[in-house]
């Protein structure tokens, strides 16, 4: 299992922060850098900056909302950024939720499945350098997209529910999860997405999941300080019925925390169940939990 960090500093400090925190997770050896796409910096725009700064690592979104872009205008801007980092793009995509999609983008949510199975029937031949005639409810496309010296990069879907899961292993890389945890992994996530592939014979897919992470030796002031920052979380629809599924009260329930043993054996069972690899939210006050947090992460790896 690949073991990879989420970027703090992409939706609240600069470009420059930004590529200071990849420097540091690329010398600290983390196999991953992953930016996620709210409301600071573009993520992928970030990302073709770190590329050029950060050489060897991957990277990748997690990820960039469908609704606002067309999907051949992120087939041009993911493959720009491919060109620009060599290749090392993972292009995490998702739908977002329907509170934003209708009450801040002002755009309909109605068929959210449809709108996935269209985008991704234009996106994925326009990333792979073919010409896209496709007629659909929401998408009539007819054209193509070239970049110079670009391939297409690996695709992976935020899927939560069982279409979604189904989408994602028919026509992409994989899925990338938040707010899932390790028995939905297990008897949900992973089976139903790989069934998918098997049955569209395409390759195992990559399973990519983001947890909250800390050592410590106050787990319960962990938990408390988890349920403050990811409140939120709970009260979205799709990420609600994933923490019901999993039994949890809220985000905190999910939080990887406790200490060094107590953190590692927790992370060693996610990737016995499946996951490919592994996005570590490191969350804490305290900078000394955090330094022993990313020291159990390195040495994972």
């Amino acid at each position: 299992m690949r073991i990879g960090v989420s970027s703090v500093a992409a939706n609240s400090k600069s470009v420059d922060d930004v590529v200071a925190e990849a420097k540091g997770a690329a010398a600290d050896g983390f196999q991953t850098f992953w930016a996620s796409q709210v409301f600071g910096n573009d993520a992928l725009t970030a990302l073709a900056v770190v590329g050029r700064e950060v050489p060897g690592m991957m990277m990748g979104t997690s990820v960039v909302p469908t609704y606002p872009r067309h999907p051949m205008m992120l087939a041009q801007q993911a493959l720009t950024v491919q060109s620009a980092t060599g290749g090392r793009l993972r292009l995490g995509i998702g739908l977002s939720h329907q509170i934003v999609v209708e009450s801040m983008w002002g755009m309909s949510f109605e068929k959210p499945v449809r709108h996935l199975r269209e985008y991704l029937s234009v996106l994925m031949p326009l990333l792979d350098g073919k010409p896209v005639g496709f007629a659909g409810e929401t998408y009539q496309v007819n054209g193509s997209v070239a970049v110079e010296g670009a391939r297409r990069p690996e695709v992976i879907v935020a899927a939560l529910g069982a279409q979604m899961l189904r989408l994602a292993g028919t026509h992409t890389d994989g899925t990338t999860t938040w707010c899932v945890g390790p028995k939905t992994l297990a008897d949900f996530t992973i089976p139903q997405i790989r069934q998918a592939a098997a049955d569209a014979q395409r390759p195992e897919p990559v399973v990519v999941s983001a947890f909250p992470v800390c050592v410590t030796d106050d787990p319960d002031g962990a938990r408390a300080l988890a349920a403050k920052v990811f409140a939120i979380y709970g009260s979205l629809p799709s990420y609600r019925a994933m923490m019901d599924r999993e039994g949890v009260a809220d985000a905190s329930g999910l939080a990887i925390v406790g200490s060094e043993t107590e953190v590692r054996q927790q992370i060693e069972a996610i990737a016995e169940a499946g996951v490919t690899d592994f996005n570590a939210g490191m969350f804490s006050s305290n900078p000394e939990e955090i330094d022993r947090t990313r020291a159990v992460l390195r040495d994972l790896m």
